[in-house]
């Protein structure tokens, strides 16, 4: 099979790759034509995925193009932006048919939960890396930085954190665990849920936001640094689910969610007077606050500094402290 045929078959004929609002031209030109109404901005951003780095290999193929997209889409949840499309470059060791039918139905699947539609790429043979770009549109001055925090705003976060981080753990097979356990926290990991509409909420509102990947302690410490200020997190606000709690106890989920990544869940900073109104229609928790001086503060029950058991993960150098 054939570069052109593979991405005919596969990718120009799903769901995903047909017409949609805001993509003047699709698959099959040198390049995509995009539309962003006037007073808009585009908003761009590239992930990777390397076989044996950020997914185990093999894996279920159908599960592995949910993750993939699920984690670029979440970069655009971060800036508050409204989806409009991705590319998708895929190298491949082979062009398996029955891995790629998987593969297109999972990377079809997301695309369609998060409003995203496929306008191009490219394939080429070589170990298994998948890289995916994705474009979304928000309203000039509206987008969600990283440098707004300032003290006195409350330190949010979108729900319960660490499943997927704990879930690597029966992704690996290291645990077994019930189905009540093991479902929701595999559900995390292979497919998460990027915070779109809360994103778009949070325009106006939030003074600084990201989306963490690669654990809270280390992400919160670039809100922190280009901001010039303190984030201070309070150990016991930090939320947990049962299913984590349950697989590994309280301690080791709290290591999970301070210090795993792939949450694909979003961290920001937010004036407390929008606090009430949202948290009216989102489940978002408040883990702590920020302060003027500088870098991530945990801190126990009784308001103490104390050292966090992990920290977030770097693909050189070693961890974040």
């Amino acid at each position: 099979m054939g570069e052109f045929e593979l991405i005919r078959r596969y990718f120009a004929a799903a769901a995903c790759a047909q017409a949609a609002p805001g993509v003047a031209l699709g698959i099959g030109d040198d390049c995509a034509l995009l539309e962003v109404p006037a007073g808009e901005r585009l908003a761009i951003s590239t992930d990777t995925m390397v076989a044996g780095v950020h997914f185990p290999a093999p894996c279920d193929p159908f599960l592995l193009g949910q993750r993939a997209l699920a984690a670029a889409a979440s970069d655009l949840a971060a800036m508050g932006a409204t989806p409009l499309g991705f590319t998708l470059a895929l190298t491949l060791p082979a062009a398996d048919p029955a891995w790629l039918a998987a593969f297109a139905r999972g990377l079809d699947h997301k695309a369609r939960e998060c409003g995203l539609a496929l306008i191009g790429g490219d394939t080429t043979r070589g170990p298994l890396c998948i890289s995916l770009s994705v474009f979304g549109r928000v309203p000039a001055g509206l987008a969600l930085c990283r440098n707004g925090a300032r003290p006195g705003d409350l330190l949010c976060v979108g729900g319960p954190l660490g499943d997927a981080a704990g879930a690597l753990e029966l992704v690996l097979d290291r645990r077994q665990a019930p189905a009540e356990v093991a479902s929701p926290l595999l559900a995390r990991y292979w497919s998460p849920r990027p915070q779109l509409s809360l994103g778009v909420a949070l325009r106006g509102r939030a003074s600084a936001a990201l989306d963490i990947s690669d654990g809270l302690l280390a992400d919160c410490g670039h809100i922190a640094s280009a901001s010039g200020v303190a984030l201070c997190i309070e150990r016991r606000r930090v939320p947990l689910s049962v299913p984590l709690r349950r697989l590994l106890g309280e301690e080791a989920a709290l290591a999970c969610a301070l210090g795993g990544g792939d949450d694909y869940l979003l961290a920001f900073t937010l004036p407390p007077r929008f606090l009430a109104a949202l948290q009216a229609e989102w489940p978002l928790r408040v883990i702590g606050r920020v302060e003027a001086g500088t870098g991530v503060h945990l801190l126990d029950d009784a308001g103490r500094e104390v050292a966090p058991p992990v920290g977030g993960y770097q693909h050189f150098g070693s961890p974040r402290d």
